[in-house]
């Protein structure tokens, strides 16, 4: 297991850099390219372990999907309708969306398929997403817990349903819509609290008809049935996500003036850039422009001393994953922070609340840890003060909780030893790479640290 070691930055965040493409986005377009009939591409596709998963799945299932020399994705599509048995199990790896969307497609196929993954992964619970398909007519039979392993029987025909998401999740949607498109009439999902709409923007990219309303202030996405997808070439924009631990770093690095190019800006995703800047940060949207049909543009973030804030909930399904760099940033601001509303991230790929707040303790941070959230008492910018010899902290197997303790290593004085970054490479394979460029000083400087440890 990689371990490493990242130390306070001498030097600040500069330049220009562009993150990996929207892992939300890069699913998606496999996905919908593999159900049209003939040939799609895609440009800037994340390469991280969870998307490939999703690229091995569609292979099983009968698509063709190859990457060119020069970085582009070819998907000769299945068409709808005629997805194939895989041959053996699913490995989702630690890929949540790949299997709640996957399940989603085999629910309305006639086919059977077995899922799999990691440790983390097979902790995660299934039974949001098995409840609605199997109203759909979908058998499904998943471990004790309603976790993976897990294995679902497709019905053919499926039932079209009207399903109103008891919790805001874009995966639960996702499936359900997806299991729709091979679905006799039109399948609804009833959504109280907007959540990230790359779905419904991609699906209409492909061809495929959609009804959005409202009802009793809910939104309503209606998908129409047997669909036929048109083959589309899709550009991916920058993941807002990696993205974020570049904005959080640059924000508390002083002399930071940073460039992140091509990031999404899509309004569902765009939380932390909301919180962020309601802390005080300096975030400057350059350039903005829409590729695919998603909002896009160059983020330039500069130093700023951030003042403790009550993160408004609602703002929740538009950063949830983005949380974990939030904590890194109150952790070093002027007051407290509170957060609340945030019981979903006890069910990520770690709990990320005891997760962050276990690590952020070790670094020298004050926090309380309560049921659905976290409160902060910020340093004021005075770098995090652990114990000499510095933090040593569990990833717990989650990529997110790595990035962030790492950049809490550039705001500390000891720095922070993270136990494990194999995880990274599920999203971001290049992380330490682009934060040790970002931070590259003069020749004469002192440079970032980042040391492998035995």
């Amino acid at each position: 297991m990689p371990a490493h070691t990242f130390h306070s930055a001498a030097a600040p965040l500069t330049g220009r850099i562009r993150v990996p493409g929207d892992k939300s986005i890069s699913h998606r377009a496999l996905m919908l390219a593999g159900l049209a009939v003939g040939r799609s591409t895609i440009a800037g596709l994340l390469e991280g372990e969870d998307v490939l998963a999703t690229a091995a799945a569609m292979r099983a299932m009968g698509a063709a999907v190859e990457r060119e020399a020069d970085g582009t994705w070819v998907v000769d599509g299945a068409g709808l309708g005629s997805l194939i048995e895989p041959a053996g199990a699913l490995d989702m790896g630690n890929s949540g969306t790949s299997t709640r969307l996957l399940m989603g497609l085999v629910a309305s196929h006639g086919i059977t398929a077995t899922f799999t993954g990691d440790a983390s992964l097979s902790r995660r619970p299934m039974e949001r997403v098995i409840t609605p398909l199997a109203r759909m007519g979908a058998a499904i039979t998943a471990s004790p817990g309603g976790t993976l392993p897990l294995m679902i029987r497709g019905a053919l025909p499926a039932v079209p349903i009207a399903y109103r998401l008891p919790v805001a999740s874009a995966q639960v949607k996702s499936a359900v819509l997806l299991t729709g498109l091979n679905t006799p009439g039109i399948t609804r999902v009833i959504e109280p609290v907007p959540t990230r709409d790359h779905t419904e923007r991609m699906l209409a990219g492909f061809g495929v008809k959609l009804e959005i309303g409202e009802e009793d202030g809910a939104t309503v996405i209606g998908v129409h049935g047997e669909a036929e997808l048109a083959p589309l070439d899709v550009t991916v924009p920058g993941d807002p996500s990696s993205a974020a631990f570049f904005m959080v770093a640059a924000t508390l690095v002083p002399g930071s003036d940073l460039t992140i190019a091509n990031v999404g800006i899509n309004p569902t995703r765009a939380g932390l850039i909301e919180a962020l800047r309601m802390m005080g940060a300096d975030i400057a949207e350059e350039n903005p422009r829409e590729v695919g049909g998603e909002p896009v543009a160059d983020l330039r973030v500069r130093h700023a001393v951030l003042r403790g804030a009550g993160i408004d909930p609602a703002l929740a399904p538009a950063m949830i994953d983005e949380f974990p760099a939030l904590f890194v940033a109150a952790a070093m601001a002027e007051g407290t922070t509170t957060t609340c509303g945030l019981e979903e991230l006890r069910v990520k790929e770690s709990d990320r609340l005891a997760a962050m707040a276990a690590a952020l303790d070790l670094a020298g941070a004050r926090v309380e840890e309560r049921g659905d959230g976290l409160v902060i008492h910020g340093t004021g910018g005075e770098p995090l003060a652990g114990t000499p010899e510095g933090a040593r902290v569990a990833t717990r197997l989650d990529h997110r909780i790595a990035m962030s303790m790492a950049i809490a290593g550039l705001a500390s004085r000891s720095g922070v030893a993270i136990d494990d970054t194999a995880p990274i490479a599920t999203s971001f394979p290049d992380f330490t790479a682009l934060l040790e460029q970002a931070a590259s000083p003069a020749p004469s400087s002192p440079d970032l640290r980042s040391e492998t440890l035995p």
